[in-house]
């Protein structure tokens, strides 16, 4: 089955994605068409919005969904079309928060994902730049700012979740690869001895590992399983040994790996 989605949205579309995204994902048997249409803010935009679905339905011979976030009533009715099935995620929720807090919505576009809150969002960008300049043991002489820091293996997740929980939570994250000469001494690297309650470890599965590697280093010692499970081994033993918690990236998404750690962590987050 092929059903066609659109995500309308009158600024950047991130909300009516994730949310048609979530609702989406619990039909594994449908393949969707997603298209993404942000900015729709005036009526001219709205009727081609509407004209496009029409379109579609034509195409695809049966309804297309049509998630939307649009907040101007005016361009809402623009978009709703007979041969579609739309979703208001405003009218839908607006309403009756509206009626339970007694006051009405600003009705504003764009608030979600705004710089409503100027120190909120420094701070993002602040995180951001943090994760970013401390990659892979980058810049260590000032780790004491981070709020985390993730060590393992070289390519097992630590870079992609630290921009992660920049990005989402605000969070400063550094992270240290784990290399062949951190093994055998029983301790941390000495980098990271200041640092120990700051500490989570990443670690994977040796041939996830050594798919992984082989994109970037193909045909290489980096790369082979041998490599790649005496470096796993070793890692896992040292967090072990030093009591350092740690998660196995193998099968888990970003969202679920940067969620977890806050977790347990008990980091809070610092933008929302």
């Amino acid at each position: 089955m092929r059903r066609t989605a659109f995500f309308v949205s009158d600024r950047t579309g991130i909300t009516a994605e994730i949310l048609g995204h979530s609702l989406l994902s619990q039909f594994e048997d449908v393949n969707f068409n997603r298209i993404t249409l942000p900015f729709v803010d005036t009526v001219q935009k709205a009727e081609e919005v509407a004209l496009d679905i029409r379109r579609h339905a034509v195409i695809d011979g049966c309804r297309p969904l049509v998630f939307s976030t649009i907040v101007d009533p005016v361009l809402r009715k623009k978009i709703l079309v007979e041969d579609a099935l739309t979703i208001d995620f405003l009218e839908k929720f607006i309403g009756p928060l509206e009626e339970e807090l007694g006051v009405e919505s600003t009705h504003t576009v764009g608030r979600s994902h705004s710089i409503g809150n100027f120190e909120e969002y420094k701070n993002r960008i602040d995180a951001v730049n943090f994760s970013i300049n401390h990659d892979d043991g980058i810049m260590p002489r000032d780790l004491a700012e981070a709020d985390l820091i993730l060590v393992g293996v070289s390519r097992s997740g630590k870079t992609p979740t630290c921009l992660y929980l920049a990005l989402q939570f605000g969070i400063k994250a550094a992270n240290y690869p784990l290399t062949p000469e951190d093994f055998g001494q029983h301790t941390l690297p000495r980098l990271l001895l200041p640092y120990r309650n700051k500490l989570f470890g990443l670690t994977i599965d040796p041939v996830r590992l050594q798919q992984i590697r082989e994109e970037r280093k193909p045909d290489s010692r980096y790369c082979s399983l041998e490599t790649c499970q005496f470096e796993v081994a070793e890692a896992e033993a040292l967090l072990r040994h030093v009591g350092v918690p740690y998660l196995n990236t193998t099968k888990m998404s970003i969202e679920e790996l940067s969620t977890t750690i806050m977790h347990r962590t008990g980091i809070k987050r610092r933008t929302f």
